[in-house]
């Protein structure tokens, strides 16, 4: 057997139902990877190695097994956990203990996850600066943000699966950077109760894994339903649309390389791919998020900037005091823009089996701050499902994704398409 640590979750779960692994021995396994790499990765805020195998002990007694049983998942230090500290990576909550799990948390530990640690964010999950984890692969470049530690530590084998959070592009970005798979669930879909909020008709959770097949198990527990019958997908006849939407022009060499390659690789499995352009409306969607995150972050940090502003992150203070000027006119457009968009965009995607999509700009770029979310941002504004693949490699030879998106509420059949695009393009994206 290969180390535990390197397992999908849905690997060790059958080991642990076969009694060939024990919640304790993944846990150990996990601890081992972690003591030699955190060194270099830096993806963890919060670690107690006491209390996971104190808990791992107590799950490996336990009769009843859940779904997600003894399944190391690591939770981004925006989201509530009642054992561990949660500080937002700022110093107004350093050494905040909130003892109270996030509602997320309470549906994972029902589910028998064991809950290991804190990673690395930006301050508030909200500015492209700050925060210590780098990219697995290469430590001169970041992991993507802002959910940075939460992709790089399983990324780097540390442990099969985390929680991150998406308000633009803070978990499909970083997904496609370290080369995992991510989601950013359809808006609302999953409990937001204890996350730190930025955006309220933006921030949404996000997941990372190793398998397509590991995302559909956290879509089980999290009781993901989709708004009709989900039906069984293949590749020869599928109907799919590649659409490089209005932020084709930020992208970067290695996200045409792969857009192509993808495309390609979809044709000879029997799929048929056309392009799709986008209504002359959704040009105006980057903008319209801009409106929305910059209005709803104003009250968001409120309270902050009343208490103690002089510790805020200068680019927090500038939400917080509206920097931009952004009038609740401007706002009221900009959500009334996207909610036709997101109509129309339903229309459209509902005949056809999934969208192809750029994932990033690139490669992960050198340096600390934590990369641009042009291309993901439309596709949160508008609360679809979107699913980041990994497979392709860029020119430093880091990995480059692609995500697969659809209209609202489809996210257990986007779910099927990724669990069969997912091995076409992990086999054959960087041949």
């Amino acid at each position: 057997m290969e180390s535990a640590n390197e397992l999908t979750a849905t690997q060790a779960l059958g080991l642990m139902r076969e009694g060939l692994l024990s919640v304790e021995e993944m846990a150990q396994a996990c601890l081992a990877r972690i003591r030699a790499r955190d060194p270099m990765v830096r993806g963890w805020v919060h670690l107690d190695p006491e209390l996971i195998l104190r808990n791992a002990r107590e799950l490996d007694k336990r009769e009843v097994k859940g779904p997600l049983h003894g399944i190391p998942i690591a939770v981004k230090d925006v989201i509530m956990t009642a054992d561990m500290p949660t500080q937002h990576n700022s110093p107004l909550y350093k050494g905040s203990f909130p003892t109270v799990d996030a509602g997320c948390i309470k549906t994972l530990r029902a589910a028998g996850a064991l809950i290991f640690g804190k990673t690395d964010t930006t301050e508030f999950a909200s500015v492209t600066r700050g925060g210590t984890a780098r990219h697995p692969l290469d430590p001169s470049r970041t992991p993507g943000g802002s959910s940075s530690g939460s992709a790089a530590v399983v990324g780097d084998f540390q442990v099969p699966i985390s929680l991150g959070t998406q308000t633009a592009g803070s978990t499909i970005r970083p997904g496609s950077f370290c080369g995992v798979y991510a989601m950013k669930p359809t808006w609302g879909a999953i409990n937001r109760e204890g996350l730190k909020m930025l955006s309220v008709s933006l921030d949404t959770l996000g997941l990372f894994a190793r398998s397509a097949e590991d995302l559909d198990l956290l879509a089980d527990v999290f009781a993901l339903e989709d708004r009709g019958p989900v039906k069984p997908f293949a590749l020869r006849g599928a109907r799919i649309v590649a659409c490089r939407s209005p932020a084709w022009d930020k992208t970067e060499p290695a996200t045409w390389e792969a857009f192509d390659r993808g495309i390609n690789l979809l044709r000879d499995a029997g799929a048929e791919v056309a392009p799709l352009d986008l209504p002359a409306a959704f040009s105006a969607l980057p903008d319209n998020h801009a409106t929305v995150m910059a209005g709803e972050a104003q009250v968001s940090f409120l309270s902050e900037i009343r208490a103690q502003p002089e510790l805020l992150h200068e680019d927090l203070t500038a939400m917080a005091k509206n920097s931009k000027g952004v009038t609740k006119g401007a706002l009221v457009a900009a959500y009334d823009s996207a909610a036709q968009c997101r109509i129309a965009f339903d229309e459209l995607a509902a005949g056809f089996d999934a969208v192809l999509t750029p994932s990033a700009r690139g490669e992960a770029p050198v340096g600390t701050v934590t990369g641009d979310a042009a291309v993901n941002a439309m596709w949160t504004l508008l609360h679809v499902p979107v699913i980041q693949v990994p497979g392709f490699k860029g020119p430093f030879g880091l990995p480059v994704g692609l995500s697969l998106t659809s209209p609202r509420y489809t996210d257990r059949h986007l779910l099927q398409v990724a669990r069969v695009i997912g091995p076409l393009f992990g086999a054959r994206g960087a041949a």
